[in-house]
This record gives C-alpha cells, structure tokens and sequence, in this order.
C-alpha cells in the first residue's frame, strides 16, 4: 500500500519493539508496554521531523495509534485508527475478553497453530482468514509467540483515555473495512464514533484489506482524509 500513498506522502512504517527486526535489549517494562508502544512513536516521529504526521494504526496497532494521540497529541495532525483491537469499547465486552483469555490458554495447552485458527475463524471474514494464511510467518513462530504472550490479551483489554481521545476527537478519521460489517473490530470503531462524535468511514476488504486491495484501500484512505481535510501536504 505505501507504493501508492507515497505518490502524494511521505512514509514511514517501522517494526514495533519486540517484532522482526526490532529486537529487544535487556529487561523490558511489560506492565506498560502499550505505554512504551506510544512513547516509541513519539520518539521516532519526532526523529523524523519537526511536524505532527498523519498516523495510520491497523488492529493492535490501532490501540497503540488511539494511545499515542492520547498521550502526545503534540506529534499527531490526523489519526486514522482501523479496526483497532480495544474490546472493552464493546456493549458484549465481557464476552470478547473471556474470548480473547480462552485463546490465550488455549495457545498455552496446543500451541500457536490451533489458536491461530480460532483467532481467525471467530474474528474475521472469510477473506482475511484467507490472506491471513498466506501471510508468512518466522520459521521459530517468534512473532506470534511474542503476540500471544505479551499483546493478544494486554492490548485487546486496554482502557482507553476517552477524556483525552474526545479533547482531539476532530482529529481523528475512524476506518473500516467493509466487509468486516458486524464483526468485533469493526464494531469497535463504531461504538467509539458514537463516544467521539465521529463517523465511521468503510474502505474495501476487510480487516486487512490493505493487503489483499493495496490500491483500492489507498485510494478510498486518501479520499477519507481528504474528505475530511485531512489530505496530503504536499
């Protein structure tokens, strides 16, 4: 998707701490790792430049989005959360957290693979269960052990600052796909434009119609943002 967002933005994706080629030294700080997430954020955009950006989050990465312009809405000028993973938004709460603790034991008593597969069967439409396995994976499962362990449950369970979110709330564009109509993640987005006084705005695919519609996603992004005045600078 960059190849065609970055006809019209500058733009930069890195690897979160503890993912890929983001490798950890020494102890790490679990009890606030979404606090960390945020503070990397912070950190690199302020690296990078000394204007606010435009900061696109996906799933889990749409909690750690939310929980930047929470946290430090000097370095954000649009954020455009999709389908972000906080299940507390929902009026069924209690049931996508004992969902998501269940996944969790299960990965604990048979490993990645059959709690992978409940993952996807249960949260997602049928196209994304299927670009979801496609998607390759560290032949040591490093990623996924590292998600399972430190995030499925932290991050999907976190409490959301919607007193600081609905301070900035013009700020934000919420983002769905649309075909994950009636599933968890969309929902959340919805209940939280409810919350913040903002419509959501469906693109193509589904939770991860990014991947499987590059093009179409991007181009429906850029009219969202633009829509919204939230377009390119540049």
């Amino acid at each position: 998707m960059t190849a065609y967002l970055g006809e019209h933005y500058t733009i930069v994706t890195y690897d979160r701490r503890g993912f890929s080629r983001s490798t950890l030294v020494g102890p790490q700080d679990y009890d606030h790792r979404l606090e960390t997430d945020a503070d990397d954020v912070r950190r690199l955009l302020q690296h990078l430049s000394d204007e606010p950006a435009i900061v696109f989050g996906s799933s889990a990465g749409g909690v750690v989005a939310l929980e930047v312009l929470a946290r430090h809405p000097c370095v954000v000028r649009t954020l455009a959360p999709f389908e972000p993973a906080a299940m507390k938004q929902l009026p069924d709460r209690e049931k996508w957290v004992d969902f998501v603790f269940a996944l969790y034991d299960l990965y604990r008593r048979a490993g990645i693979a059959p709690a992978l597969e409940k993952f996807r069967t249960h949260l997602f439409v049928e196209s994304d269960r299927q670009v979801m396995a496609r998607a390759p994976e560290p032949t040591n499962g490093a990623n996924a052990t590292y998600w399972f362990e430190h995030e499925l449950r932290q991050y999907s369970t976190a409490d959301l600052d919607l007193d600081a979110l609905t301070a900035h709330a013009d700020w934000i564009v919420p983002v769905v796909g649309r075909e994950s109509r009636g599933y968890p993640t969309y929902r959340v987005n919805v209940e939280l434009g409810k919350k913040l006084g903002r419509d959501v705005i469906e693109l193509p695919g589904g939770h991860v119609g990014y991947v499987a519609q590059p093009a179409e996603f991007a181009r429906e992004l850029m009219q969202a943002l633009a829509g919204t005045a939230h377009g390119p600078t540049r």
